[in-house]
C-alpha cells in the first residue's frame, strides 16, 4: 500500500468520524464522550477536537475508574486533562469499592458488572446523558461486529442486537424517548492498524505501556501480567523481566501483555500488520464465560 493511498484512506475515515461527532452534537441534547485512556480514546479525543475546532469540545468526557487501572494510565489521564483543558468526569462505584470488590473473591464477571457496567449506567443516569460516544470498533470482537454506529439502548441501558435501527447512506436515527439512550461509535469502521497509522500521522500522545520495554511480569492463566501493586506473585509464580508491551489497556488485573520488541510507532505498525489474532485475546474478561462480551453488552457494558 502506497503512502499516498494510506493518507487518503485515513482522511476518509477521519471525515466519517468527524461527521458522526457533529451529528451527535446536532441531534442530542446532552451527549458525553467515554474516555477509557486507551489508544482508541486518544484518537477519539483528537477527532472530537478537530470536529469542533476552533471551539472547545461541547460535551464532557467520562472516565469509569475501577480503581484497578494501571498507575501509568491514571497519570496519563490527569496530564492530558490538564494539558488539553478537558471537562473530565471521573466516576467510581463507591458502594462496591467499599465492599472490597476484587476478582479473586467475586470473579472477573461480577467485578466487571459492578465496577464497570453498573458504574457506567449510574454515571450516565446521574448526568442525564442521552448519547454516550465510545471507541469500540467492529473488527475488535464478534459482538462488536453486530453494532450499529448509533446503537440504541433501552431505559435500563440494555442492548438488544435485534432491536436496532437501519443505517442507510449515513442516515442516523437519533429519535429516543425520555430515559432511553444511544451509544455512538465513530470508530466503527476503523481497524487496529488504522488507529496506529492515525496516531503516527497526528502525533497523538498515548500511554507508554503501548511501547515495548523490559518490564517485570508474572505469567498467570495464560496471560502475561504486569507485576505491580495489583499483581503480586502467588505461590509457584516467579517475577521475570521481559520485553513486553500492551495491545489493549484496561484493568491491571485482567489486561495481558505480549512479548514484543516494538518500541516505536513504526515497529508497532509492522507488528500489528503481521498479527493474526485480535488485540483482545489478552483481555481475560472477554473469556470468563461463553459469550461473555455479548452478555455484558446486553447488561449495559459499552
Amino acid at each position: 500500500m502506497s503512502s499516498g493511498y494510506k493518507i487518503s484512506y485515513l482522511d476518509s475515515l477521519e471525515s466519517e468520524s468527524i461527521y458522526i461527532f457533529r451529528e451527535v452534537a446536532a441531534e442530542f441534547e446532552n451527549p458525553v464522550l467515554l474516555y477509557s485512556i486507551g489508544k482508541d480514546s486518544s484518537v477519539l479525543l483528537r477527532l472530537a477536537q478537530k470536529a469542533f475546532y476552533p471551539g472547545k469540545i461541547p460535551f464532557p468526557l467520562l472516565h469509569i475508574d475501577t480503581s484497578y487501572k494501571f498507575t501509568q494510565m491514571i497519570k496519563f489521564r490527569d496530564n492530558i486533562a490538564q494539558k488539553e483543558g478537558i471537562n473530565l468526569i471521573v466516576h467510581r462505584n463507591e458502594e462496591y469499592l467499599g465492599k472490597k470488590m476484587h476478582p479473586s473473591q467475586y470473579g472477573l464477571d461480577k467485578c466487571c458488572k459492578f465496577l464497570k457496567t453498573q458504574a457506567l449506567l449510574d454515571a450516565l443516569s446521574e448526568g442525564g446523558f442521552d448519547a454516550a460516544i465510545g471507541g469500540a470498533r467492529r473488527e475488535e470482537e464478534r459482538s462488536r461486529a453486530k453494532e450499529r454506529i448509533f446503537s440504541f439502548r433501552c431505559r435500563f441501558g440494555a442492548w438488544d442486537p435485534k432491536n436496532q435501527r437501519p443505517e442507510l447512506w449515513n442516515l442516523f436515527n437519533a429519535k429516543i424517548n425520555p430515559g432511553e439512550l444511544v451509544r455512538v461509535f465513530p470508530l466503527s469502521n476503523w481497524t487496529e492498524l488504522d488507529i496506529w497509522h492515525y496516531i503516527k500521522r497526528e502525533k497523538i500522545d498515548i500511554v507508554p505501556l503501548y511501547f515495548a520495554k523490559k518490564r517485570k511480569i508474572v505469567r498467570r492463566n495464560g496471560l502475561i501480567l504486569l507485576a505491580d501493586q495489583f499483581n503480586k506473585p502467588k505461590e509457584g509464580e516467579k517475577v521475570e523481566e521481559v520485553s513486553v508491551r500492551f495491545r489493549t489497556l484496561g484493568c491491571s488485573l485482567c489486561s495481558g501483555a505480549i512479548e514484543s520488541k516494538a518500541g516505536s510507532l513504526d515497529q508497532i505498525i509492522e507488528e500489528v500488520g503481521a498479527a493474526v489474532k485480535s488485540e483482545r485475546e489478552n483481555r481475560a474478561i472477554d473469556y470468563e464465560t461463553e459469550g461473555s462480551m455479548e452478555t455484558k453488552k446486553k447488561e449495559g457494558y459499552f
